[in-house]
């Protein structure tokens, strides 16, 4: 009861054996029907905790799993390896899903079409509003519960890692991958050594961007597919009426008609089993991964953003952001 009391109300307490296996719960509810059931306060905690608690093994879990528990209304969610070991306890109420992928964020780039701004700040350290343009990519995969994360750097990429260090000021675990040489969109994931699940995200540091990223793996996993490609809808308005033909005859008339054409957004998820066409040391590009699996007749899909969507590359972009950022949904 005093340890109850030290921590916020509405808070539950973990109770570990003495090989710091968890083995209960513990709430001000269940001492209080403990008592009704005329349980002593002389007993221990093993006698009023509660065993039936729900956990998610660290080994594997789906995004079903995830919903059941948030529609149960559970707050605090330990994650137990094989011995039930809590890894870390995960608060529900401020997370929008728990996505079983592992996260990779491209930030090795020179943004040379924003010089003079990247000549001593590196490209994803620019400020837009509060705060660096990738913290808000950062902060939107902790959103929806990535919790590894890996960032590949290059130029000025000490100062990505002074920022972030390993990310447990932001509940995550972050790791950095150097990249001795440009290897393109991709390539660097190809230097990664191990990861935890077994999807992974890998985007361009420079988009600001608050797509849904529980619908973008749920739309990848409901299809079955092997890879997903994010794509931000592109209209175009001809000023002019079209003719359609059919050999030399007219077939249709469409007067001032819209196309509208995807073009890529730079973020993608795929099962790591693909990580292995990722060619070491070597120049390699997300589209050159998506022409792979294709020619290996695996199922490439594609996801419209339909909320914001930006590449900071040029000037423009920057400026677009500044003005943009006050009324983002993030």
């Amino acid at each position: 009861m005093t340890r109850l009391n030290q921590v916020p109300d509405g808070l539950t307490l973990f109770v570990l054996d003495a090989q710091e296996k968890l083995v209960g719960t513990l709430t001000d509810g269940d001492i209080r029907r403990g008592l009704l059931d005329n349980i002593p306060t002389s007993a221990c905690a093993r006698d009023f905790m509660f065993t039936q608690f729900r956990y998610l093994d660290i080994k594997g879990y789906g995004l079903k799993d995830v919903e059941e528990l948030k529609l149960q209304r559970i707050k605090l969610l330990p994650i137990l390896n094989e011995e039930k070991h809590i890894v870390r306890i995960v608060d529900l109420s401020k997370k929008r899903s728990l996505l079983p992928i592992d996260a990779v964020i491209m930030a090795g780039g020179k943004g040379m079409r924003l010089r003079p701004m990247t000549e001593h700040t590196p490209k994803p350290l620019l400020r837009i509003g509060d705060k660096p343009i990738m913290e808000y990519n950062i902060d939107r995969l902790s959103l929806y519960g990535v919790y590894n994360l890996t960032i590949t750097i290059k130029y000025l990429g000490e100062q990505i890692r002074q920022r972030f260090g390993d990310g447990s000021p932001k509940g995550m675990n972050i790791r950095y991958v150097a990249e001795e040489q440009p290897l393109g969109t991709i390539g660097a994931v190809g230097q990664i050594k191990e990861f935890a699940n077994d999807y992974v995200l890998v985007m361009n540091s420079d988009l600001l961007t608050n797509i849904d990223y529980e619908g973008f793996f749920k739309e990848l996993v409901e299809n079955r597919g092997d890879m997903i490609v994010a794509t931000a809808p592109y209209e175009v308005k001809i000023p002019y009426g079209v003719i359609e033909t059919k050999g030399e005859a007219i077939s249709a008339l469409k007067e001032k008609p819209s196309y509208t054409y995807y073009s890529n957004a730079g973020i993608y998820i795929f099962k790591r089993e693909y990580v292995h066409l990722i060619p070491k040391d070597k120049e390699f590009n997300a589209t050159d991964l998506m022409e792979l699996l294709i020619d290996q007749g695996k199922k490439v899909l594609h996801y419209p953003i339909l909320d914001y969507w930006l590449d900071i590359g040029k000037p423009e972009d920057f400026e677009k952001a500044l003005k943009d950022i006050k009324h983002i949904n993030f």
